[in-house]
């Protein structure tokens, strides 16, 4: 069974910095999408950045390209998401997301082509 178990949110200064861990277990994930999303209170889930676990590849939404990156650790089962220059707009419960790389989907940013998700950790980031 697969879990997906997020941490390293908390409270920060605008401007300042958190590295967001995804410690995912019960697969092999090499051919797995890993994602990361967020929520902020009254909106919709909304795609933040994603990884391909084999190769490497990475995408991102617009408004973190160049502040935030996705990484993975193949050795430590580990999904980062490194958040740099953080805005109070960006304060939101971030969830870490897999879904096998082989389904066809019909958006790889539509939480919905998600089969797995973690319980969410929270960013607050104060102006």
């Amino acid at each position: 069974q697969v879990q997906l178990v997020e941490s390293g949110g908390g409270l920060v200064q605008a401007g300042g910095s958190l590295r967001l861990s995804c410690a995912a277990s019960g697969r092999t994930f090499s051919r797995y999408v890993m994602a990361w999303f967020r929520q902020a209170p009254g909106k919709e889930r909304e795609f933040v950045a994603d990884i391909r676990w084999s190769l490497g590849s990475t995408s991102y939404t617009d408004s973190v390209k160049g502040r935030f990156t996705i990484s993975r650790d193949s050795a430590k089962n580990t999904v980062y998401l490194q958040m740099n220059s953080l805005k109070p707009e960006d304060t939101a419960l971030y969830y870490c997301a897999a879904r096998f790389s082989g389904s066809s989907v019909p958006s790889r940013e539509d939480p919905h082509s998600f089969n797995y998700w973690g319980q969410g950790t929270q960013v607050t980031v104060s102006s």
